[in-house]
Parts: structure tokens; C-alpha cells; sequence
């Protein structure tokens, strides 16, 4: 056994005692449904805050969209990790933080499924946005578990990568299971902490290294770089250095919307805002999640900005998703200090990766739990087998993504390249003008959702009959980014069209505004 791969083992022993502890801490305060799902709505602000970004940036961010936009965009690409901190979490926490609270407390809504069924009177809104939310969200949790497993795998050569995704799993089923979305919200803070050094640490070794040459000439390197013979892309140190990306510049713009915008139609992200306990803890929180999501996002472009410096212009055997893999290990792979900030690091996209998963699959396992059966079934679920409901079928979710992961389903892949885009172009306009707006119709909600949903299904049809569906793949950013315009513009257009038959209902809504 290597010291990397000793000092990792230890880390990840720690961390999943800690872990552990957290999930039995938290089963006291997860005994009925409203705790389980939303912390009965008394969460503090740094737990919510650091809840929000650590959910917001999995190691897919750094694995996949720092890398490879790091390695092809170059400096630019860090005005992602700007537009996610300005756009997805500062401009999300005002607008519809304290909102969002006030209306779901309102309505006692703990899901997203179940704000629309209370808001606007439709049931099956209810079952749509539950069936939207089990199809694309199930495959993305089974697509973060096989990127952290061929993770550890760089690591531990030698051990089958199932084994880790196991393990994986093993630890997010303890602890989601044990304290529900209470044990989430601390584990976050523990992990927040743990993504917020590892990132400064490893931002400050990869500028140390010798073929970067430091801050003062990182930006001058990069600059002189030229492109290896056989490169596809003829990459230049102009267009690595170009402060708007050159000639990705419209590139950067789209994965900027989607990804920032993206996060306003979420479940996953807004549920964070049910658990809040006051508008005080909000207005902490909104300066705390920012200054996260800086440190996180610049940070983990910063560092995708440099590969080609580290190493040497060279794309690993395994393509993109290889290189900050590959970079880790070229920048902490000697040393004993490099060896043990190497295990942080693991912990670091560990902690990253676990924090996404468990809203993944919390807010999977309540819309069918929750959200489905009971209103499928049209049969009354009383509040203590709803809660045993619930955590088994978190169980299920965990198991169901492991099984996936293991079984290299094509689909899998296609389904989770989509699903930002599709649930957030579903979701966005109808819970947005819903907090807004009185005027908003349940015709007008569903055409929302339809809408989204049809943007994507019907760009896709079209592309992969001209193209093939890699094309569309190819093609989903633009598609997320069009799904959300048109669900916030027509959502308010047909509501325009249709007529409101329950005005007093509404404004008693509504009045949740007009009190603490």
C-alpha cells in the first residue's frame, strides 16, 4: 500500500465517522415528516448557506466542467464560477429566499410537487412534476456515484471501481436515512468546510508549481503557450489567456445561463430555502452562500485554467474528465505534505459529490413518497407510515442509482446531460410567477411545465433525426437555456388567456407577504 493511498484511507475513515455521528445526532429531530424532509423549517444560516453551495458544486463541476472547460476555454472559464456565485446563488437567496419561506409555510408545502398542487389546486401538476423529478434526477444521482468511484479508482488502481461506489453509497444511506434533511444540512457545514480548504489549498499548490511559476507569472505562461502537434482544437495561449474566453465566447455565455439560471428551478436548490428558520438567518445566509460559491466555483476554474501548463499541453489517456485527475496527481503526487493534501483533496470531491447526491435523492425518494402514491393511490397515508415511507424508499433511491452506475447504461449518460436543463426549464417559470404573481393561472402553471419539457423533447426528436442523438447531447445547454426562457414567458402569456376562478383563495395565499 502507497502512503497516498494510506493517508486517503484514513481520511475517509474519519470522515465517514463523522459522518456517521451526525446521521445519529439527527435522528431525534427527523421523527415526523415535516422534520425529516425540511428540518422543521428551523435550519440556522450557515447550515442552509453552506447546504445551498455545497449542493450547488458536486466533483462533477471540478472533475467535468473545470477540466474540460478550464483545458479548452482556459482564464475565461472562471467566469462560470463568477456567474454561479453572482446569478445562481447572490441574485436566487434576494430574490426568492424569504419569499419562497414565507409561501410554503403558507401552503405547509415541504416539496416542490406539493407548492404546486397547494398553489394552484392541481393535482396533477402534482403527479407530473413527481414523474419529472424521479426520471431525470434518479439517473443523475447514478452518474455522480460512477465519477466519484473512477475517482477513487485513480487512486487505488488495484480495487474494482464498484467497490468505492459502494462504500459511497453505504455512507450517504446511513446518515440521510438516520436524520433526514436535518443530518444533511450539518454534514454539509462539515463538508462546506472541507471543500472550502481543500480548494485553497490546492489553489495555492497548483500556482506553486513549477510550470506555472506562481501567481505573478501564471497569466504570462499561459500566454506562450502553444499547441501540441495533433491537437484537434488548435488551442493558443491568446485564446487561453483571453479574459471572455475568444472564441468560446458564446460558449461560455450559455453554460454561464445554465448554470446559474438553472439553479432558480431546482428542487433540489430551493428546498434549501423551505428549511430556513427566519428572515434574519436569510440575510446571513445570503452573504455566507455567496462568498462559498466564490471560493468554490473561481477556485475550481482557476485551477482547470492551468492544466495545460501542468501538464505540458498533454490530454490524459482518459480525455477531459482525466484532467484534473491527472493534474491532482502530477501536483501532490510526492511528497509527504503533498501526499496528505492529496487525501484532503479526495475528501474534498468526496464531500462535494455526497453533498449533492443526498438532495438528490432526498427530494427523489419525498416526490414519490410524498408526492406520487398518496395521490395516485387517492388513499389517506397516516403521518407515521408516510415517514417509514419515505426513508425506505431513500434506501430504494441510493440502492437504485448504485445498481445503474455499476451496469454502464448508456442512458444513464444521455439522461444526466439533460436533466439540469429539462427540470429546471419544467420547474422555473411556474414557481417563480407563482411567488410573484397573483394572476397566474393553473392553465397557465401547467403550460409551463409543458412547455419546458416540450422544448427539449422536441429539439431533441428533431436534432437526432438529422443528426443522432450525440448531436443532441451536444446540443443540451442551448436546449436548457431556451426551456427556462420560454417556461417564464409563457407561463404569465397564458395566464393572460385564461381566467383565475379562485381569487379569494389566492389572496389568502398572498397574505403570508403581508406578515412576519
Amino acid at each position: 500500500m502507497t502512503d497516498a493511498q494510506l493517508y486517503t484511507i484514513i481520511a475517509l475513515g474519519v470522515y465517514a465517522a463523522i459522518m456517521a455521528l451526525i446521521g445519529c445526532f439527527s435522528y431525534g429531530k427527523s421523527k415526523t415528516l415535516d422534520g425529516f424532509l425540511i428540518g422543521g423549517r428551523n435550519i440556522g444560516a450557515w447550515a442552509t448557506a453552506f447546504a445551498y453551495g455545497t449542493t450547488y458544486f458536486s466533483a462533477v463541476v471540478f472533475v467535468g466542467y473545470a477540466g474540460q472547460h478550464g483545458w479548452n476555454i482556459g482564464i475565461g472559464s472562471i467566469w462560470i464560477g463568477i456567474g454561479n456565485a453572482v446569478l445562481g446563488c447572490l441574485l436566487s437567496w434576494i430574490l426568492f429566499a424569504n419569499r419562497t419561506r414565507k409561501m410554503t409555510k403558507k401552503l405547509s408545502a415541504k416539496t416542490m410537487a406539493e407548492y404546486f398542487e397547494k398553489r394552484y389546486d392541481s393535482k396533477g401538476m402534482k403527479i407530473l412534476a413527481a414523474l419529472i423529478i424521479f426520471i431525470f434526477l434518479v439517473p443523475y444521482s447514478a452518474a455522480v456515484y460512477k465519477g466519484l468511484g473512477s475517482l477513487f479508482g485513480a487512486v487505488f488502481p488495484s480495487v474494482e471501481t464498484w467497490v468505492w461506489m459502494l462504500i459511497i453509497a453505504c455512507l450517504t444511506a446511513v446518515y440521510l436515512v438516520a436524520g433526514g434533511y436535518v443530518a444533511t444540512a450539518y454534514t454539509d457545514l462539515v463538508q462546506g468546510i472541507i471543500m472550502l480548504l481543500g480548494v485553497i489549498c490546492l489553489v495555492f499548490s497548483v500556482l506553486n508549481h513549477e510550470n506555472v511559476g506562481g501567481i505573478a507569472e501564471f497569466m504570462e505562461n499561459l500566454g506562450k503557450f502553444e499547441s501540441l502537434p495533433g491537437d484537434p482544437n488548435h488551442v493558443t495561449g491568446e485564446q487561453l489567456t483571453s479574459i471572455f474566453g475568444g472564441s468560446a465566447f458564446k460558449f461560455l455565455c450559455v453554460n454561464i445561463m445554465l448554470t446559474s439560471f438553472g439553479t432558480w428551478g431546482l428542487p433540489q436548490m430551493i428546498g434549501k430555502f423551505y428549511a430556513i428558520k427566519d428572515t434574519a438567518a436569510i440575510k446571513r445566509g445570503t452573504i455566507i452562500s455567496t462568498i462559498f460559491c466564490v471560493v468554490i466555483g473561481c477556485g475550481a476554474y482557476l485551477i482547470g485554467s492551468t492544466s495545460r501548463l501542468v501538464l505540458g499541453g498533454q490530454l490524459p489517456q482518459g480525455g477531459v474528465d482525466s484532467v484534473i485527475p491527472t493534474l491532482l496527481m502530477e501536483v501532490l503526487g510526492g511528497g509527504t505534505l503533498g501526499i496528505i493534501l492529496l487525501a484532503v483533496i479526495m475528501i474534498l470531491l468526496l464531500s462535494a459529490s455526497m453533498s449533492t447526491l443526498e438532495a438528490v435523492v432526498l427530494t427523489s425518494a419525498s416526490a414519490v413518497a410524498v408526492d406520487l402514491i398518496p395521490t395516485v393511490s387517492k388513499k389517506e397515508i397516516k403521518p407515521e407510515k408516510q415517514m417509514l415511507l419515505t426513508r425506505v424508499f431513500c434506501l430504494a433511491f441510493v440502492a437504485c442509482s448504485f445498481i445503474f452506475a455499476t451496469q454502464n447504461i448508456p442512458i444513464i449518460v444521455s439522461l444526466m446531460s439533460f436533466s439540469w436543463g429539462v427540470v429546471s426549464g419544467c420547474f422555473i417559470g411556474p414557481y417563480i410567477w407563482g411567488l410573484f404573481s397573483k394572476r397566474i393561472t393553473k392553465i397557465g402553471a401547467f403550460a409551463g411545465v409543458l412547455s419546458g419539457l416540450l422544448t427539449v423533447g422536441g429539439a431533441t426528436l428533431v436534432i437526432s433525426l438529422n443528426s443522432g442523438f450525440s448531436a443532441a447531447a451536444a446540443k443540451s445547454p442551448e436546449m436548457g437555456v431556451i426551456a427556462m426562457a420560454v417556461s417564464m414567458v409563457v407561463v404569465p402569456v397564458v395566464s393572460l388567456l385564461t381566467k383565475n376562478k379562485d381569487t379569494e383563495r389566492v389572496e389568502e395565499i398572498f397574505s403570508c407577504y403581508s406578515k412576519n
